[in-house]
């Protein structure tokens, strides 16, 4: 079994390596101190398990699952157990709270060894449950993540001027930059602050405060323009939201 260790304490590195040492089966294949190495390596070297801790600085365990993907297993490791699941024990995911037993350690890796035999999906809907549950415990998002090839954007919301649907994607404007995120339209709109973001078409999201003015395109169309003079359509329901916003 291909692990990777990350962790951005070294000494926590080190008890997590020190019990794998009692597995001649694992091979350690990487470690990591921060989020974005990784995301790098877990990408690159496609392990059968990541040991992940969840407070980070940059980018926290989470964001890492996130930005990763639903294909490796993970265990969670953290301090702090306001971010315990306990749903997850019962998944091929596991949560360590620091400090953990050499036997509490053994039982997590049992519990991934068992997920990784049966070649279920418990342990990608378990992800996927649990990049949920973290989003909804730090709404509304304060930043948003893109993995553009191997490197990854983060975009503070502030600086987000518009979003605009594209099937499964959202491109998302910053700073007269445009970014493409694989996410629905919906699930980032439940995500974002609604005091700062509004919906005005079934297809776009501006950040209210990017909004100069509203303008009538046609006799039943208006648009919104925007602080850079760009211009996004405004449906009706939307122009009678972001009238009442603007006044």
């Amino acid at each position: 079994m291909r692990i990777i260790i990350v962790d951005d304490e070294m000494l926590a590195r080190g008890v997590v390596r020190e019990y794998l040492a009692e597995h001649p089966d694992v091979e350690v294949v990487a470690e990591c101190a921060n989020g974005f190495e990784a995301v790098k390596a877990i990408t690159e070297l496609a392990p059968d398990l990541v040991f992940l801790d969840i407070q980070m600085p940059k980018l926290d365990g989470f964001e890492v699952a996130e930005l990763a993907g639903n294909k490796t297993r993970y265990i969670f490791a953290t301090a702090f157990d306001q971010y315990a699941i306990k749903a997850f024990d019962f998944h091929a995911l596991d949560y360590l709270l620091k400090p953990f037993s050499q036997q509490r350690f053994d039982q997590a890796l049992a519990h991934a060894r068992a997920n990784l035999a049966a070649s279920s999906g418990a342990g990608d809907a378990a992800v996927a449950n649990m990049v949920k549950e973290a989003v909804a415990r730090q709404r509304p998002l304060g930043r948003v993540l893109i993995r553009d090839g191997a490197k990854v954007h983060v975009i503070t919301c502030d600086k987000i001027e518009v979003i605009e649907a594209q099937d499964d994607y959202v491109q998302i404007r910053s700073e007269g930059r445009n970014y493409l995120k694989n996410q629905r339209m919906a699930e980032l709109e439940e995500q974002l602050d609604g005091e700062q973001f509004m919906r005005i078409h079934r297809s776009w999201i501006v950040n209210i405060a990017c909004v100069e003015r509203i303008e009538q395109a046609t006799r039943d169309s208006y648009v919104a323009v925007l602080r850079d003079g760009s211009k996004v359509p405004v449906s009706r329901s939307g122009y009678q939201k972001i009238r009442t916003v603007l006044q």
